[in-house]
């Protein structure tokens, strides 16, 4: 009994760690911190910046020119992104816990460049806007 407990918690961690684990080894993903994601922002005119929290979040303050997808409508709404296909993608969510399902979106659908702000907006520098 104690060695099938065992088989089902162990699969369940990596069950919740997947996406995580995906975007680490992948090479069309860099993971960046708020300050990296900060020089993204100011450096790369073609940058889009994703932003996969919900309406509300979205509403409290916001990277400018952000677009708002959140994670659990993004795979319906992928096609709001093709006439960004080949432009680098920052994608964040609140604090990073979100944000790996969505990359894994993105790279199911062949989208990249993608960045990955590790922290979400809790480490993020810059200012938002409301």
């Amino acid at each position: 009994m104690n060695n099938i407990l065992t088989i089902i918690l162990i699969l369940l961690i990596i069950y919740i760690m997947y996406p995580k684990i995906i975007i680490k080894f992948n090479k069309n993903v860099k993971n960046v911190s708020g300050k990296e994601a900060l020089k993204l922002i100011r450096e790369n005119k073609d940058l889009i910046v994703l932003d996969v929290r919900n309406k509300g979040e979205y509403q409290t303050g916001h990277i400018n020119a952000s677009k708002l997808i959140p994670v659990n409508e993004l795979s319906s709404r992928i096609s709001e992104l093709e006439k960004f296909r080949g432009k680098p993608i920052l994608v964040h969510c609140a604090s990073g816990g979100r944000s790996p399902k969505a990359v894994n979106v993105l790279l199911k659908n062949k989208f990249g460049p993608i960045y990955h702000m590790n922290h979400g907006l809790s480490g993020f520098n810059g200012r938002l806007k409301k």
